[in-house]
């Protein structure tokens, strides 16, 4: 196993040989790459630089949540998180294997003046801040994809939770807008743009910084569909993100996709959830939520109401995420 580097942590899941997005973060010196194996990931996985958690070496890890997370599934990135957690992380950059990072990738500091959008105006659509393009973000509500921009920004001090890079090329966008237009983009320069409370977007796990703080954050709901995952991660992130004082920001894209074989319509069905249960997600989160409550009491407070209304997640979400909020105690 290699020497580790540094305590910020760069986490990939991976069932492909090392690939070029791969090799250049594991060339990153100020950054420590982990990458996490599956059942299908190839027996003789190798790279220069990277921590690689093989199925074997998981097993040997002392992760309660090792028994409980399906194979075969991108949650099994959280064991990732922990190695990392339990290895001095202070940052934790999610990212995947088909994200090539540009030169000088890196994130913003998570403390400073930034601009920001006024609060309280809801679901928004990102994108449209960086491209005039028609775009718009994965888990955006189908609603909300006409909607103008009816808000304000201005310069604010804040603290910066978590940061989402765009990537250029093949965005993170729906299966509707895949099957519909599929346009390639690449993102206009700007300055960094964070969002106040009570607005929103959906942010994803391909370009993404965490502080330790929001560690518990990090969970990836396992037993809900693979496109809908990150995202429900994401909308039930800031509300309790808000709770503890924290904002979202989003930098300009700092790497490019070159996006690993999808099948569009499989996809779509994929999403259906996050179709379906974005909105009512936000809402749930906004009501579990209480000022007196840590960041993980208001997670796992998040996900109860989530189970019991609808049954957005099942038990089984509920028991792992038990485990998971072990950790951070």
């Amino acid at each position: 196993m290699a020497t580790i580097r540094s305590n910020k942590f760069i986490v990939i899941t991976s069932i492909f040989h090392p690939t070029a997005a791969v090799k250049k973060f594991a060339a990153l010196s100020d950054y420590q790459l982990i990458v996490v194996g599956d059942n299908k990931s190839p027996l003789d996985w190798q790279c220069d630089g990277v921590i690689y958690l093989s199925v074997a070496s998981q097993q040997k890890l002392n992760y309660p949540i090792i028994k409980e997370l399906p194979y075969n599934h991108y949650c099994r990135k959280m064991i990732g998180y922990l190695f990392a957690i339990e290895h001095g992380a202070e940052i934790i950059i999610d990212t995947d294997d088909d994200n090539i990072p540009y030169e000088n990738w890196q994130f913003p500091a998570f403390d400073g003046e930034f601009e920001c959008i006024e609060g309280d105006k809801g679901f928004i659509n990102i994108y449209s801040e960086f491209t005039s393009q028609k775009i718009w973000q994965r888990g955006l509500p189908l609603s909300f994809i006409n909607s103008p921009n009816a808000y304000s920004k201005l310069n604010k001090n804040a603290k910066i939770g978590v940061w989402q890079g765009l990537a250029d090329g093949d965005p993170d966008v729906d299966a509707i807008y895949r099957l519909t237009n599929n346009a390639p983009c690449n993102f206009n320069k700007r300055m960094p743009l964070i969002i106040d409370k009570g607005t929103i977007s959906p942010f994803n796990s391909q370009n993404t910084a965490f502080v330790k703080k929001l560690f518990p954050l990090l969970y990836l709901p396992s037993f809900v569909t693979f496109r809908f995952t990150d995202i429900l991660r994401g909308i039930v992130a800031q509300p309790v993100m808000w709770q503890a004082d924290y904002l979202l920001g989003f930098t300009e894209a700092t790497v490019v996709q070159e996006r690993n074989v999808h099948n569009y319509m499989n996809d779509f069905e994929q999403e259906i959830p996050m179709y379906q249960y974005a909105e009512r997600s936000y809402q749930i989160a906004l009501k579990a939520v209480s000022e007196t409550k840590t960041v993980a009491e208001n997670l796992f407070n998040v996900y109860e109401e989530l189970h019991r209304n609808n049954e957005i997640v099942n038990q089984k979400e509920i028991i792992l995420l038990e485990k998971w909020l072990k950790y951070f105690n």
